[in-house]
Parts: structure tokens; C-alpha cells; sequence
């Protein structure tokens, strides 16, 4: 879960939010660190070891310790005070963590990046696509853009919906709003909504098939009874079933002039 902005209040309200937001995080989660793991591996065939690129957010810094060794350099930007100070602290030698907004970073940038990742960030923001569009216009000519958010399908989505859990796939439970959620996405939309910043979706599917809630897999995997090889098995069902995947994620690249 990355923290930032992309509101219209003040700046300063939207930090002191971020902050409040990211005290309600769950650390260490078994789960989480594993679904990062499996998108940066899914996104790892793109990267090249003399590329530059910039994260947009940090949270616990799973995603920046594995993108890191794959990059010649790695440009963090973290809203949240609690999350940057933590990716300070983890000194990593290729990372450079920025303390700011993403909409008061990215107009900013004057090198371009050959690699922009938004993994958790979509669904986060008021204006996903205002985003899709800073985040484009930070891509080097030939540059890729990574992107990751919930899917709305996911298995264990559809199996709270059938409990009376939910009431719609599209509904943000109470832990999502806590967290800051504002939407959850299915491929059509997160495709409308590249494909309107002015990007190409050069890549796309789903990460892990997901069979049940967050909380539950991460008692399964504490216990041991879900591990590392059902966590593969899960991934390459994922392949076959997109659709009932946790994440949606999506390779994209700028649409060429015509």
C-alpha cells in the first residue's frame, strides 16, 4: 500500500492525512510481501540493468529492495513522513527517497525515467487518470510505465459477495476505506483509464489468484499451511484466470504520434 495525494485540498492537510492513513497499515504482512514479490517478478523481464526509474511510493519498502538490484537507479517519492523517514533508514546504495507529493514531484522531474512504477497507487487517488498522465510525461521516449491495483473480481471477492459479505464487487469494505481506498478496479476499467492518460497497454493480466481475504492468508501462510509452493501454484493459476487474481496489472508505453 503506497501513500500519497492526488486531491484537491491543501497540501498540508493531505500530508497530515497521509499520516493518519499510514498508522492504520498493517506491518509485516505474510501476503502483502508475497504479492509484491510476485508483481515485481512479473514485472522483472522489462528491466534492464542500466535503467533509471521512479517508484511512486515506498509503505514498507518491499517493492523498492527487490526493484533496486534489478536498476542501475531507483528514485523514490513518498508523501507519507513515517515512510519516507523508513526508506531513509533502509540506506539502500542505487536509492534516492523524496519527501513530497506526486502531484508537486512529477512536473518537477527533469530526467527522464526509462521505468515509472504506480503498484497500489490508482486506487488511492482522486484523479487516477491526472495521474496516468503526470506519470507519462516522466517516461523517457521508449520508457515503461508498471502499474498494479486491486481487482475488483478477485476470487475472494466474489466469494464475500455470495456470503452477503459485500454488496457489489465495486464495494470498499470498511478496512479500504481505512486505508484510504477509493475505488477498486476490473481489467475494462484500469484499461479506460491508461488508455485516457495517453498510454499504450503493452502487457496485461492478473497476479496471483486470490481464494481468500487478506487476514485469512496471512494466518495460512503464519502457520505454514500456505507456502511457498502454493504461493507459486497461485501465480500460475493466475495466468489462466486472470480475472479471479487479487491484482490487475499493466505494462504501458506512450501512444505513438501519428
Amino acid at each position: 500500500m503506497h501513500l500519497n495525494a492526488m486531491n484537491t485540498g491543501e497540501s498540508g492537510d493531505t500530508l497530515a492525512s497521509l499520516e493518519a492513513t499510514s498508522a492504520t497499515y498493517t506491518r509485516g504482512s505474510p501476503q502483502d510481501c508475497a504479492i509484491r514479490g510476485l508483481i515485481v517478478r512479473t514485472f522483472a523481464p522489462y528491466l534492464r540493468p542500466d535503467m533509471c526509474g521512479l517508484q511512486l511510493g515506498y509503505a514498507e519498502g518491499v517493492d523498492t529492495a527487490l526493484l533496486a538490484p534489478l536498476l542501475d537507479r531507483l528514485d523514490v517519492v513518498e508523501g507519507s513522513r513515517a515512510f519516507y523517514e523508513a526508506g531513509r533508514a533502509a540506506a539502500l546504495a542505487n536509492v534516492t527517497i523524496h519527501h513530497d507529493l506526486f502531484e508537486r514531484f512529477l512536473p518537477k522531474v527533469k530526467n527522464k525515467y526509462a521505468a515509472v512504477f504506480a503498484v497500489y497507487v490508482l486506487e488511492h487517488v482522486q484523479e487516477p487518470v491526472a495521474l496516468l498522465r503526470l506519470a507519462k510525461d516522466a517516461l523517457a521516449d521508449g520508457g515503461l510505465l508498471f502499474v498494479a491495483a486491486p481487482n475488483a473480481r478477485a476470487l475472494s471477492r466474489q466469494l464475500a459477495l455470495k456470503m452477503g459479505l459485500l454488496p457489489s464487487l465495486y464495494s470498499l469494505t470498511p478496512r479500504d476505506l481505512e486505508h484510504g481506498h477509493r475505488r477498486v478496479y476490473d481489467s475494462e476499467t484500469l484499461q479506460q483509464h491508461i488508455r485516457a492518460a495517453g498510454l499504450n497497454v503493452i502487457a496485461q493480466g492478473g497476479v496471483m489468484l486470490k481464494i481468500l481475504a487478506d487476514f485469512q492468508l496471512d494466518e495460512l501462510m503464519r502457520q505454514g499451511i500456505l507456502g511457498e509452493a502454493q504461493i507459486d501454484g497461485l501465480y500460475a493459476l493466475g495466468h489462466d484466470y486472470p480475472d479471479l487474481c487479487g491484482s490487475l496489472y499493466a505494462v504501458c508505453g506512450k501512444e505513438q504520434a501519428t
